[in-house]
């Protein structure tokens, strides 16, 4: 099955095009994956109700993203779609994970953090990872230093 166009995509042709550049250091890639906000809920974005000055900032002194798609609308397959840049289907991620789930995000997958890691990044994650709570599916765990 084909490989869909994520953000992943975006994020390597940004690592190419930065080391065809041959730019001193390596910039920070901070990814932010927050359940249910929606595009105008960021005052970047024009929010008026909500401020989010420290999002601003990162906003405005790096890149934002103006367009954006993801495969579905629930918090497991996107996130599997992000990190492998499959179809979450493909990568038997369509639905939403719960606490008897005794399946999850194929060991075997690729992640944009694995990708990240061979360019001499450092990677982690903080908060939910939503991919799996069982051996031998906690991937996220080999790819944070």
């Amino acid at each position: 099955m084909k490989r869909i166009l994520t953000i992943t995509a975006l994020l390597l042709a940004l690592l190419a095009a930065l080391r065809a550049a041959d730019l001193p250091t390596k910039p920070n890639i901070v990814f932010i994956m927050a359940d249910d906000l929606g595009y105008g809920d960021l005052s970047c974005y024009g929010a008026k109700d909500i401020q989010t000055p420290h999002i601003d900032r990162l906003a405005r002194e790096g890149m934002r993203f103006t367009s954006f798609y993801i495969v579905q609308a629930v918090c497991t397959a996107s996130r599997a779609a992000l990190l492998t840049g499959c179809y979450a289907n493909r990568v038997g991620m369509a639905g939403v994970l719960n606490h008897t789930s005794n399946t999850g995000l194929n060991p075997g997958e690729k992640l944009l953090s694995e990708l990240l890691k061979a360019q001499s990044y450092a990677t982690a994650i903080y908060g939910k990872w939503h991919l799996c709570h069982r051996e031998p599916f906690l991937v996220g765990s080999k790819t944070q230093t």
